[in-house]
């Protein structure tokens, strides 16, 4: 099987191609999207092909599973008017490329996963929210995920799309917790905000292997929650990462401390969202990390 992923040096990427290897190992051929060949190559597991744009392809007649998951982090910097057009375009531009290369196929890949968040949904307080959840809040996460995916969706009449509405990603080597890991430490975290905004997580392992899962399965289309089935609340997601580190969590980061260090980027920390993946458990997918307990114990 040969398969074209973009954003394959990312968090994400780097361990689904990891799956991928060593699940299939020699089978699946990989094709990797990359701005720089060299830092892509030494970086990934395996022998895979790295590109620098997709105009080296007429199409994907040559592919059988297209993954997409490139974009720029969304909560890096400050949302400046320029980084928010970065986060858009990031997204935007390179799913029509992809889609545009779909649709001028005469053989296309028979699957197409593409990426999206929990964003989609905007700020939902601690309303439990499945995909058939259609009231969603129009904020700037739900407009850049609202746009990503229905790009994406251009493609079903040439192949099966799904697309991933992610929530946190908690991995050792990446994501949320690299950013946590020093001050928690330290002794040093604690709550944000009010603490009681709920926070929609999901172990990496669990993020690859649902990818995986979906992949396999051909009667699986549409959007997938992919985030696991106990979400917590700020303040028991901080309590219990303290508690795996051996350290308390004392030292709250008030609202208005945030929003004066990340302006309106501070509402994806003081807003929150109890998301459920209920198809992806309708489908069949177990989940190795369902509690934030045994998450951490892996993690640390």
């Amino acid at each position: 099987m040969h398969i074209l992923i973009t954003g394959g040096t990312g968090l994400i990427g780097r361990h689904l191609i990891q799956a991928l290897i060593k699940k299939s190992q020699p089978a699946n051929a990989i094709t990797v999207l990359t701005r720089d060949v060299a830092k892509a190559t030494s970086a990934l597991p395996g022998h895979i092909n790295a590109v620098t744009s997709l105009d080296v392809f007429e199409n994907f007649d040559q592919f059988d599973v297209v993954i997409n998951l490139a974009g720029e982090p969304i909560a890096d910097k400050r949302w400046t008017e320029e980084q928010k057009a970065r986060i858009c375009n990031s997204r935007w531009d390179i799913t029509q490329q992809v889609v545009d290369k779909i649709q001028a196929s005469q053989h296309p890949p028979h699957t197409f996963i593409s990426g999206s968040a929990i964003g989609y949904y905007g700020r939902q307080g601690n309303t439990p929210i499945t995909e058939a959840h259609a009231n969603v809040h129009d904020e700037f996460t739900h407009q850049v995920c609202e746009k990503w995916e229905r790009i994406a969706l251009q493609a079903v009449t040439k192949t099966r799309v799904c697309l991933l509405r992610t929530g946190v990603v908690l991995s050792e080597d990446g994501g949320a917790l690299s950013k946590m890991r020093l001050p928690f430490s330290l002794g040093l975290g604690g709550p944000i905000g009010s603490g009681k905004q709920v926070m929609s997580w999901i172990h990496i392992k669990d993020m690859v292997a649902a990818i995986v899962f979906l992949l396999e399965r051909p009667q699986c289309e549409g959007a997938f929650n992919l985030t696991a089935p106990s979400p917590v609340t700020n303040r028991e997601f901080v309590k219990a990462y303290a508690a795996s580190l051996g350290r308390p969590a004392i030292f709250p980061m008030p609202a208005f401390a945030l929003r004066l260090m990340m302006g309106e980027a501070a509402d994806l920390l003081l807003t929150g969202q109890r998301v459920i993946p209920q198809k992806l458990r309708d489908a069949g997918f177990k989940f190795t990390f369902s509690d934030i307990q045994s998450a951490f114990a892996d993690l640390t």
